[in-house]
């Protein structure tokens, strides 16, 4: 069979791309790696509890028309984030607020707060800010930096905060209200059921196949430009490629830097509430994971089991998941080369968080590949 679009990749992007390719009435096929479809916000029933397989997502948007287009497919409940921050004995509200600095330095109103942190600013004399730990203390001060800061990013980077550059730190946020709210967005929730449901019916009717590498499933075609697989029952006009480009490359002009995560899921039966929360950060570097996710809490549940997911950052190499882009200046121009090559690829659409090398939120994701397709339309 011929279709017009070979996707490569079983996630958000290649799924909202799917699907309003569909619309118009045209064919595509999804093939993804791992086996199961939507990607990193795969959820997981245990227990009667949807657990996120690969770390906390939280949908949150401004963007109506993206609210909108997403409630087509799940119906969304009225959660909230409001992370706590556990350093040693202490527990702080997130972001940091008039309840975390209440908490730190007893005091009450947003004067006191604002004059503590100038207070503590001015007395580090910081100028030009030389790596990330001196760009965070000129913008909080020590008390924030020292116990919310410092060890939480030194985990998620693997390195010290002075190896960093300061440039990764562009801004803290700091609220001088008592709102525990970690974002600003007008939309937010979770999709009742989890995130699975809405990947599956943007997909319906489109073929998928699990277990599927694109390596071993299709080649090119050098005379038409053109796609097809190796058996050479089906051809595509068109790849939209949402891996990683570098790997597209066969790596040829080296690999770009990637975090991956480790995820430790424990089921604790006869336990209803382990930490009263859906997400708990560990800011010490002492404890090795960032933070404790207690998926139950997503979406108030009540069952008489809980499960948690502890989470630990680590570096990346070939074979393990990719999870976060390195965006600094090295990987920034690497990216560049590759994003000229992709330029000349016929036929080849590159998206996604890996095939952008971009951090994406997933309101950004769905808003990309509606471009995407819009553009091909």
């Amino acid at each position: 069979m011929r279709y017009d679009y070979l996707i490569v990749g079983a996630g958000l992007f290649g799924a909202v791309f799917a699907q309003e390719m569909k619309k118009v009435g045209k064919t595509c096929m999804v093939i993804e790696k791992r086996n199961h479809i939507a990607g990193n916000i795969y959820t997981k029933e245990m227990k009667g509890i949807q657990v996120h397989q690969y770390g906390a997502h939280i949908f949150h948007t401004s963007d109506k028309e993206v609210w909108d287009y997403v409630n087509e497919y799940a119906e969304f409940n009225h959660y909230i984030n409001c992370p706590v921050a556990s350093y040693k004995d202490e527990l702080y509200n997130m972001p940091f607020n008039m309840n975390t600095f209440s908490k730190m330095w007893n005091i009450k109103t947003p004067k006191q707060a604002k004059e503590k942190i100038a207070e503590q600013i001015a007395e580090l004399g910081i100028a030009e800010p030389k790596n990330l730990e001196e760009q965070a203390l000129s913008l909080v001060g020590t008390d924030i930096y020292q116990k919310l800061v410092k060890g939480y990013t030194e985990k998620q980077w693997g390195r010290d905060c002075t190896e960093l550059p300061s440039f990764i730190i562009k801004r803290l946020p700091v609220r001088f209200t008592y709102d525990n709210n970690y974002f600003n967005d007008p939309y937010q929730g979770i999709p009742k059921g989890g995130y699975t449901q809405i990947v599956a019916k943007l997909l319906e009717d489109t073929p998928v196949k699990l277990n599927t590498s694109f390596e071993d499933y299709c080649k090119k075609n050098a005379a038409t430009g053109t796609f097809e697989t190796r058996d050479g029952k089906d051809a595509f006009d068109k790849v939209l490629y949402t891996g990683m480009i570098d790997e597209y490359f066969h790596y040829q002009l080296g690999e770009l830097a990637y975090r991956s995560l480790r995820f430790e899921t424990e089921v604790l039966d006869g336990e209803d509430n382990y930490q009263g929360n859906a997400v708990v950060n560990y800011t010490e570097r002492e404890i090795p994971y960032t933070r404790i996710i207690e998926h139950k809490h997503f979406e108030f549940g009540t069952q008489p089991d809980t499960v948690i997911t502890r989470e630990y950052p680590q570096e990346w190499k070939k074979g393990d998941e990719p999870y976060y882009p390195v965006n600094d200046e090295v990987n920034g121009a690497l990216y560049q080369k590759y994003e000229a090559l992709a330029a000349e690829e016929k036929n080849v659409l590159f998206g996604g968080r890996l095939g952008q090398y971009k951090y994406y939120d997933m309101d950004k994701v769905i808003r990309a590949a509606l471009t995407m397709a819009q553009s091909e339309l």
